[in-house]
């Protein structure tokens, strides 16, 4: 005589994810994901025929690329990506700055080649300021 058995009997079974399920928690695309885990910048899947990972190990694995969280970056990292900041902030004051300076000089009659070699710059670059 066969024995039905019941659900209550049967062992939970582990939630896993699959590769795709991976790349959205990540807000990446499934081949991205795949190139992670093959650089083993990613959590490598379970043992067993089916590529399928822990969501737990998925989720507390340190990223890679520019999603990346800084919480664990050192105070002296931090100091530096504030410098990066402040100079990006500097070097788009300095282009409009110059923006403003092929302007003036077109309007006081300068030509654009000197103009050019003055800001650092290809005449078509001051050309393009020049129509904007």
């Amino acid at each position: 005589m066969l024995r039905r058995v019941t659900e209550a009997r049967l062992p939970p079974v582990p939630e896993t994810w699959t590769s795709q399920q991976c790349a959205e928690a990540w807000g990446v695309k499934t081949p991205t994901w795949l190139g992670y885990v093959s650089r083993g910048q990613a959590p490598p899947p379970l043992p067993g025929p089916q590529k399928r990972w822990d969501p737990d190990a998925v989720r507390d694995f340190p990223r890679p690329g520019a999603g990346r969280s800084r919480s664990a970056a050192s105070p002296e990292v931090l100091g530096l990506l504030d410098d990066m900041a402040e100079v990006t902030t500097r070097i788009d004051e300095l282009q409009a700055r110059q923006r403003e300076l092929a302007r003036a000089g077109k309007a006081a009659g300068a030509e654009v080649r000197a103009m050019a070699r003055a800001l650092g710059v290809s005449p078509q670059t001051v050309y393009g300021w020049l129509e904007n």
